[in-house]
Formats: structure tokens, sequence, C-alpha cells
């Protein structure tokens, strides 16, 4: 049973991981950047979820993955649209200040502290009342509703956003954009329309993600997306950034190593592990695993 319910926490920690490695990569795949602003969105979002709080619990998280996909709309129209032709380095330097300026402003607003949360008390009164801890136990096995609530959230998110790509009209033009944006263009595609939406999908994702982490008990902090972020990104890279089931395949590896680490008793040396796998799968492919490699057009 121990195997069992690391192994679901390894999916449910990955699926995490996953939701944010999503946007990361359909930056990357579409826009061609990597926003490493994008784990300072998950902070975003807990802030709000925190404010709203007080009114209504469903209205928080409404509000988060909004108020996020509106942020994400405004940063790439005020700090990355400008550098659209710029050299990466620009780009990677303006994405670092715009991190930096997120989390300052937060430190600002709500102080350096950590603060706690009672998102899945308020959601879930009644079910605390006979379920201690969140938890549901059948016979020897013991799961929280957190976990389940991810493990359903991420496997809807990947399935919605996979069929927007091949069913949706948008979906098809942003496969365009990533393949060739000129070519694109010249067919009538809104290049910039389409770079906007990725945005603010990958944004409301980090919406989602913050809300994921609260509901297990995170407490909000002005850094509690950097850490998440970085590994997201590392995810996104060993499944092949630019792939959405790369993305997807990423987080799981990562949250499965995580569990069975901390399960063998090496919970100290977890990063190193992590880092280890990006640096083995990046030498064997560098595209990552289920990445394509592209080929430059002369």
């Amino acid at each position: 049973m121990k195997f069992l319910e690391t192994l679901i926490n390894g999916f449910s920690i990955g699926g995490i991981y996953a939701m944010i490695a999503l946007g990361y990569t359909m930056v990357y795949g579409i826009a061609k950047m990597l926003n490493f602003a994008h784990g300072d969105i998950i902070m975003v979002g807990a802030y709000v979820i925190i404010l709203f709080l007080p009114i209504n619990p469903v209205v928080a998280i409404i509000a988060a993955v909004v108020l996020c996909a509106l942020l994400g709309i405004s940063i790439e129209k005020i700090a990355y649209k400008p550098l659209r032709g710029a050299s990466p380095l620009a780009v990677l330097i303006t994405a670092i200040g715009v991190s930096y300026l997120l989390q300052s402003l937060a430190q600002i607003i709500a102080g350096p502290n950590p603060k706690l949360n009672n998102l899945f008390e308020k959601l879930f009164p009644k079910f605390l009342e006979t379920h201690r801890g969140g938890i549901i136990t059948i016979g020897s096995f013991n799961i929280k509703l957190s976990t389940i609530i991810t493990l359903a959230c991420v496997a809807v998110v990947m399935v919605g956003l996979t069929l927007f790509v091949k069913r949706t009209k948008t979906g098809r033009a942003m496969v365009a954009v990533s393949e060739d944006k000129g070519a694109a263009q010249l067919m009538g595609v809104n290049v910039n329309s389409i770079i906007m939406i990725t945005f603010a999908i990958g944004s409301a994702l980090a919406a989602l993600a913050s809300t994921l982490m609260m509901l297990d008990g995170q407490k909000f902090a002005v850094d509690m997306g950097s850490l998440p972020g970085i590994k997201a990104f590392t995810a996104a890279v060993i499944g092949g950034i630019g792939s959405i089931p790369g993305a997807m395949l990423g987080g799981i590896v990562l949250g499965l190593v995580e569990c069975f680490a901390q399960m063998a008793g090496f919970g100290e040396y977890t990063v190193a592990i992590e880092f280890s796998i990006l640096i083995i799968v990046l030498l064997v492919k560098p595209t990552g695993i289920l990445g394509k490699k592209r080929r430059e057009k002369v």
C-alpha cells in the first residue's frame, strides 16, 4: 500500500509540475522564448485567491484564473512584444527582470512573511467534519481528497488542451505559427493575437496550478512559484520543450522521482537527482523525450 500511495502522490505532484510546464512549452513552441516570469504568475494567482477567499472560494479561484490570464497578456504586450525581433539574451534578461518585479511588488503589497491559507476548509467544510485531515481511507489505503482533485483536474486540462489544439481553428493556427510564423502570416493568421492567446492560456494554467498547490496546504509566499517554476521548466525540457504531451510526461517523471526518492530516504538529494536526469536525457536525446528536431531552412 505504501508503494501505491507513493505512486499516486507522484502522479499528483507531477501533474502540478506538468500544468506549469505546459505554460513554458506553449510559449516556447509558439513565440520561441522562455518566459522565466511564469513561476511568479503562480504566486500572483495564490495571492488573488487569498484576497478573494473571504468573499467566496469559487469566486476566488475564478478571479485568480481570469486575472492571471490578463496579467500574462499584459506582460507579453508591455515587456515581450517590443522585443519580438531582439536577441534571445535581451528577451531572457527582460523575463528575469519581470520575475523580480512581480516578486518585489508582491512583497510590498502582501509583506515578506508567509501566509496560511484555508482554501480547502472553505471549499469542503462538511467533508472535513467526517474526514479528518481531508483524507479518504479505503481499507488500509489512504488518499487525500486534494490529490484526487489534482489528478482529475490535470487529466481534464490535458484532454481539453489537446482537443483545443487539434480541433479548433485557433488551435490549428497555434500549430501553424509554431511551425513557421512567416508562412502562417501569409495564410492570414494573426500572429500577434495567437501569441497573446498563448500567454493567456499559459498564465491561466499557472493560476490553476497555484490553486492545486493551495488545496494541498501550501502557504502563500512571494517566492512560492520559484522552485516549482524551475522544476516545471526542467520537466518541459525533459519531455521535449514545445511538445504538450512532452510537458505532461516530464512533469509526471519528476513527480514520481521526487516521491520515490523521499520514500527511499533520499529526500534531501531530490533536486540533485532530478537535474541529473535532465543532464542524462539531454546527453542521450538533446530535444527531450518527445521533442522533435527542427530543420532550419536557409
